[in-house]
């Protein structure tokens, strides 16, 4: 029905005559003279009617926003003193012969050129919202990231395997979204977290290397970055270790941005062990292009008499840490107000500070309600530690190690933004050597830091049984901007080792052969030593195109409820399909 797309046409198409199909962008009636802008999903192009061709004039001055046309004319040069250089088709622009109307609209209830529409109202006419030129943009990046992807790990010899969607619930840290089973009643399937254990058999079979691009579901609370439903590159290999895997996909990641935002990575990525990241960032997810960095001064304040400071610097498990913000003096009491609710909500009971006008005048020198309770010797210390400069401010955090690295690496990630302090624009880094457990003190047990079939660093597996608070497992993830865009590790591939490693999570050889005796089973059939990566795509498409939210890289996403307000789902089920599934609904409790 076309020769072209609007947004392809330039000076070199001058003096054909071409036929295009879309959407009216927007009409304009000057002075006899109708201009019509013909969108689709390549750019816009500018359309001229004149009244010497009237039954085209006719239908040309009916048409309104977002009908569909088709038009057939001729390109021309734009008169000296139009041409619009914000669009790539913005030095010529059609002379229509004839128009066709394909189909009327409504008025929308979304103006395309309109960037304030309340999110709700962009979910319920979604697909108004993707005519949107952002929206077409990010998905277009979408399926080139995509296809990038795949060529690379064609090239690298991996193979495209699916794996199941009904499968088995399997903990991965989240809820598992459960499907009845109508020929097996009172059984159900769950949609996968992940295709882990599927992938881990692959490699068992010999398929050496293999990569998906996977849908998988997460029963969770929401957030920007995460959906119930997400797509992930899954990746595994067989007789790599992780410097070679890690090597492997920061190459691939290399190569991604290059190609497709023609930028390049500082290589190789920088790596950090999880215990330097939480040390001097709070976080394992650290943006590196944040100078500003957490440094422990517990040490300093044992003796002090101000026990905020020297309970968590005399406790197990407690950390007192400064955070100098260059330049900190300028903010107002407001604003330290303001941070210091802003931390309360990781756990922190407030934020101390201290202003430092002089430094060289010592005390007199300093602004801080907390200067009475510190010795001068512990104040010049700090300092120092600290190298604070004049006009720097200096916040503390003493509590919990996790409340402190919660809430001062958060304000760190704040501040870095509210004060224009990041450096460069892309900064990956590999963050590795994390703990294989980490206790849950309300349930009094060992969880897995990433998931249990993870491998420990060694392979003596009664190391590992007495000391599991030391165990560190051979696991990598890589950050980007402080955005985790995948991670992985090297696998269990020793049948014994994944049932000590489950043991210790406090599953029992019963539970343990129920939910993973085949894959037990499996590990001793002369299973590779193997391992892998999964990267997050919505969250890597959402970073590199510079989005505040992924819901603006996919297609059609759920609201922060799970819920679809296109379709108006989840919805209720008929009574016939819940007595197919053998299902009676219970009717809620009233308030």
């Amino acid at each position: 029905m076309r020769t072209h797309y609007c947004g392809e046409l330039n000076s070199s198409h001058i003096d054909q005559e071409i036929e295009l199909c879309g959407w009216v962008h927007r009409r304009r009636d000057h002075g006899g003279v109708i201009f019509l802008d013909l969108r689709d999903r390549a750019g816009l192009a500018q359309i001229v009617f004149d009244p010497d061709r009237a039954e085209s004039f006719v239908i040309a001055d009916s048409v309104r926003n977002e009908f569909v046309i088709k038009i057939t004319g001729k390109v021309r040069h734009r008169p000296e003193g139009t041409i619009n250089s914000d669009l790539t088709t913005g030095e010529i622009e059609i002379l229509g012969y004839s128009i066709e109307i394909l189909n009327k609209s409504k008025t929308p209830p979304i103006q395309i050129d309109d960037e304030h529409v309340h999110d709700d109202i962009k979910l319920r006419y979604r697909y108004i919202d993707l005519r949107r030129s952002l929206m077409q943009k990010n998905l277009q990046l979408r399926s080139k990231i995509v296809k990038e992807l795949r060529a690379f790990l064609d090239n690298k010899g991996f193979l495209d395997i699916e794996t199941p969607m009904l499968t088995k619930a399997t903990p991965e840290g989240a809820r598992d979204y459960l499907v009845p089973s109508r020929t097996q009643p009172g059984n159900f399937f769950a949609l996968p977290q992940s295709p882990q254990l599927f992938k881990q058999l692959l490699m068992i079979a010999g398929m050496d290397r293999y990569y998906q691009i996977v849908r998988c579901f997460r029963d969770e609370d929401l957030r920007a970055d995460r959906q119930p439903e997400f797509t992930q590159l899954d990746i595994e290999t067989s007789f790599l270790n992780e410097n070679d895997i890690t090597s492997l996909t920061e190459e691939m990641i290399d190569l991604l941005f290059k190609k497709v935002l023609d930028i390049k990575l500082p290589s190789p990525f920088p790596r950090m062990s999880y215990q330097e990241a939480m040390n001097r960032y709070g976080s394992d997810r650290p943006d590196i292009r944040n100078p500003l960095e957490l440094i422990n001064v517990g040490d300093l304040m044992k003796t002090v008499d101000f026990k905020v400071f020297s309970g968590p610097a005399n406790m197990e498990d407690s950390r007192v840490a400064a955070l100098n913000v260059p330049g900190g003096c300028s903010l107002t009491r407001k604003e330290i107000d303001d941070y210091t609710a802003y931390v309360s909500q990781f756990g922190a009971k407030g934020l101390a500070y201290i202003k430092v006008n002089d430094v060289t005048s010592g005390r007199e020198g300093l602004q801080s309600p907390i200067l009475k309770f510190l010795p001068d010797d512990v104040v010049k210390n700090i300092i120092e530690r600290t190298k604070t400069m004049n006009g720097d401010l200096i916040f503390f955090g003493a509590d919990k190690t996790k409340i402190v690295n919660d809430a001062l690496g958060s304000l760190r990630s704040k501040l870095g933004y509210d004060l224009n302090l990041l450096k460069d624009k892309w900064a990956p880094v590999w963050i590795i050597d994390f703990p294989m457990f980490e206790y849950n003190n309300e349930e009094k047990r060992w969880e897995s830091l990433h998931h249990p079939f993870t491998s420990p660093n060694t392979d003596d597996i009664e190391s590992v049984k007495k000391d599991p608070g030391g165990a560190i497992s051979r696991a990598y993830d890589l950050v980007m901007n402080g955005i985790e865009l995948g991670g992985g590790s090297i696998r269990i591939h020793d049948a014994e080792m994944q049932k000590a490693v489950l043991e210790l999570l406090g599953i029992e050889k019963k539970e343990a052969q129920e939910k993973f005796g085949f894959l037990i089973d499996a590990l001793s059939f002369g299973c590779p030593p193997h391992g892998g990566i999964a990267f997050g795509l919505d969250r890597t498409v959402m970073l590199m195109t510079e989005s505040e939210s992924i819901r603006d890289v996919i297609a059609f996403p759920k609201t922060q409820t799970a819920s679809c307000l296109l379709t108006s789902a989840p919805a209720s089920a008929s009574t016939k399909q819940l007595q197919e599934l053998g299902i009676k609904l219970s009717k809620p409790k009233s308030e």
